[in-house]
């Protein structure tokens, strides 16, 4: 006697009687709502756009390929993990806050409930930065260290031995968020500040300690020792607060240029390769 074993229903099948078993459960709620077939309800399909490995988005300073200040990166040991970037950028998504201001004078008139706003100017406010900077390993502690050394080093002025005394803090290029938002904008740098937060580890730039072969583990203690006191080493917090407050500054011949058509299109944010906010 033969006995007939239904075949089981493949994995596809059933997904796929599941997900039209739902779709009509939702239609049918759609039409008890009063929604039929020609109602405007189509399939959307999400996609990402403009985001390509070529096309760097991450909020950064950076100096100008033309600037005078770019010696300072080279052969220079400490910032050499910014030199590929020429600057620094936040790792983790930042917090960045820009104000816009229109000022105007109010014009007061006698026996009257409302004075007269009389137009001044406009201007763009402080920019504030602020980002978390993890670090995980010693690679990361010393792109920590060039970070913090660059952002002190670019709010300071040349002065007392340096060749070019008498320079100004060099000006910065912001740019983050693809091309409207922030893109090549002038700043300098008003302010600069890092938490150094308590109760968290601290990673060295430095933790290979020395090895020798042919020795027992007390004469290994003392190279390790030695090797510990005698390093240039520095420590990078696992977690702290990167933060800066940067200023937009324009020349004369920019702001003479100006044409608010252009810039309510977007053209003057690549004609002229400046970032106006």
């Amino acid at each position: 006697m033969s006995i007939n074993i239904p075949k089981r229903p493949s994995l596809g099948k059933t997904i796929k009687d599941v997900g039209t078993g739902f779709i009509s459960k939702t239609w049918a709620r759609l039409k008890g709502a009063g929604l039929d077939d020609n109602s405007r309800i189509q399939q959307a399909t999400a996609k990402w756009s403009g985001r390509t490995a070529t096309r760097d988005w991450r909020v950064k300073l950076t100096l100008p390929s033309h600037s005078i200040h770019k010696h300072l990166l080279d052969d220079n040991e400490i910032m050499k993990p910014l030199q590929a970037s020429n600057g620094v950028f936040w790792p983790v998504t930042p917090a960045v806050i820009v104000q816009n201001s229109a000022n105007y004078n109010a014009l007061a008139q006698t026996h009257s409930n409302y004075p007269f706003q009389a137009y001044q100017n406009s201007q763009v406010d402080t920019i504030s930065i602020v980002g978390e900077f993890p670090v995980q390993n010693s690679d990361d502690a010393k792109h920590w260290i060039a970070t913090v050394k660059f952002l002190r080093t670019m709010s300071k002025m040349a002065f007392g031995q340096s060749k070019d005394k008498g320079q100004p803090p060099p000006i910065m290029h912001l740019s983050g968020y693809g091309d409207h938002v922030y893109n090549k904008v002038p700043v300098v740098i008003n302010q600069f500040s890092v938490e150094l937060r308590p109760g968290i580890d601290y990673i060295s730039t430095k933790q290979e300690p020395a090895k020798a072969l042919g020795v027992d583990k007390f004469d290994q203690l003392i190279i390790d020792r030695n090797a510990d006191r005698l390093a240039d080493a520095s420590w990078a917090p696992t977690i702290s607060t990167v933060s800066a407050m940067v200023t937009p500054v324009y020349s004369r011949d920019t702001i003479k240029n100006f044409s608010l058509k252009k810039f309510a299109d977007g053209s003057l944010d690549t004609e002229r390769g400046i970032g106006l906010v």
